[in-house]
């Protein structure tokens, strides 16, 4: 872990299990690094991973809605929502941030010690997720990878839901993935915000 911590500190990325998929993070001005390391699409947005609740809404602007779908993390849930001023844009692109606090012990323990990270799955851009150490391992991508040859991932990933930016407006469901969208839409309709897929 301490090993992870520095080379996360000085720009590396680090490879991580999570309760979904294996996961890649970088400290956000290394952005660019977890970007051509993947092979990814300039400017498709990151995810922040962080902590615990109150380290994610750090990062947006509070509304019911957002406070209500924050109780339910730790959990697969990504939640996209209006990001506060001061959110830069590889944190937020267009003024969305993509929040989420996995539930693992050891995404948990790398997050503690370094603070949020921008994150996006352990693969190269169009290949599958990797799901155990020996994928992440041959993936290649990782400076560090945390974790042992026994360590996989729960293997589907985050649900996706995008909250609305206006009043009146619904949220919406960009990615299906572990997190029950049933269970979404009562929480949502609870808070007066319809829900489409």
């Amino acid at each position: 872990m301490q090993r992870a911590a520095q080379v996360i500190r000085t720009g590396g990325v680090v490879g991580y299990p999570s309760e979904t998929v294996w996961g890649l993070g970088v400290l956000p001005p290394f952005a660019g690094v977890l970007v051509e390391r993947k092979g990814r699409e300039a400017g498709k947005p990151l995810q922040v991973s962080c902590a615990n609740r109150s380290s994610a809404l750090s990062f947006c602007q509070a509304s019911p809605a957002l406070l209500a779908l924050l109780d339910l993390l730790p959990g697969p849930l990504t939640i996209v929502t209006p990001a506060r001023e001061w959110c830069p844009p590889e944190v937020a692109p267009e003024g969305l941030v993509g929040v989420r606090v996995p539930d693992h012990g050891l995404a948990q323990a790398l997050l503690r010690e370094t603070g949020p990270l921008l994150t996006s799955s352990l693969n190269r851009a169009g290949e599958p997720a990797a799901r155990t150490f020996a994928q992440a391992q041959a993936y290649g991508l990782a400076d560090v990878l945390l974790g042992a040859a026994q360590d996989e991932a729960g293997g589907l990933a985050s649900t996706v839901v995008q909250l609305p930016s206006g009043a009146g407006k619904a949220a919406r469901i960009l990615r299906v993935g572990a997190f029950p969208v049933s269970r979404l839409r009562a929480v949502l309709e609870a808070c007066g915000v319809r829900l489409t897929t």
